[in-house]
């Protein structure tokens, strides 16, 4: 029994905008397979994408505070040339430079439209069969702690754990990785983006939900109502949701 990440979810009051921006930016394509704007690989819809961790943005009437996301992603770059067109092709779009402390870095902080932040990278051997998204990144303060959750809530491999970094990937060594990454701040309010798993064909939900919760997530109530999937959190309580196989 284990889960899969299958998409990285993104709120944003204009769900559609922002779901342009983002298929424009992987050079993917959007689908409206409901309220959301499903965004991924060109071709034709296929969900849960075998290699791809694809992306939902979700239409919500409150706008992003000040208040920098504790997840985020990395998109993955194969030349210096190739790093500075993206970066200009972004900003084009709609994307703007945003400030979080980086300092003098190899990489490009940006924000999407409504400023949900993301980074452009540097060219690294690591990421250069990941596709557009080299990482999902997420903010904590222990990333031991988060790497154990993690590695026992998924059906993912654990690459590297320090003090400072850990870092997970699908067990088929394809699609991006998942990054936990030391930082000073704490977590203030909740997050507008966030992972979606899935368990694998033939397990339960609920039992799966079980599973999580003995690990030391907790249920989280944001107003979602009746729905088939379950929000929950992780230790460090970041928000994520086990969604229902269809």
């Amino acid at each position: 029994m284990a889960l899969r990440p299958v998409q990285v979810n993104i709120k944003a009051r204009d769900g559609a905008a922002v779901g342009r921006f983002w298929a424009e930016a992987l050079g993917w394509s959007a689908y409206s397979p409901g309220v959301t704007a499903y965004v991924g690989p060109a071709g034709g819809l296929v969900w849960p994408d075998p290699v791809a961790v694809c992306v939902d943005v979700v239409p919500v009437p409150e706008p992003k505070t000040a208040t920098k996301n504790r997840v985020h992603l990395d998109l993955a770059t194969s030349s210096a040339g190739h790093q500075a067109e993206l970066v200009a092709r972004l900003q084009a779009l709609g994307a703007t430079p945003a400030h979080v402390g980086q300092g003098d870095v190899p990489w490009t902080v940006l924000a999407d439209p409504e400023g949900n932040e993301f980074c452009v990278l540097e060219p690294r051997e690591i990421y250069r069969d990941t596709g557009p998204i080299a990482a999902v990144v997420v903010d904590c303060a222990d990333p031991r702690a988060m790497a154990r959750f993690w590695d026992e809530a998924m059906d993912w491999t654990l690459h590297e754990v320090t003090d400072d970094h850990a870092t997970l990937r699908s067990a088929k060594g394809v699609g991006p990785y998942l990054e936990f990454l030391r930082t000073p701040d704490v977590k203030t309010v909740p997050d507008r983006v966030h992972l979606d798993l899935l368990p694998n064909p033939g397990d339960d939900k609920a039992a799966e939900v079980a599973r999580l919760r003995a690990l030391g997530a907790t249920d989280l109530d944001l107003g979602q109502g009746d729905v088939p999937w379950t929000c929950l959190a992780d230790p460090e309580g970041h928000e994520f949701c086990v969604l229902a196989p269809s």
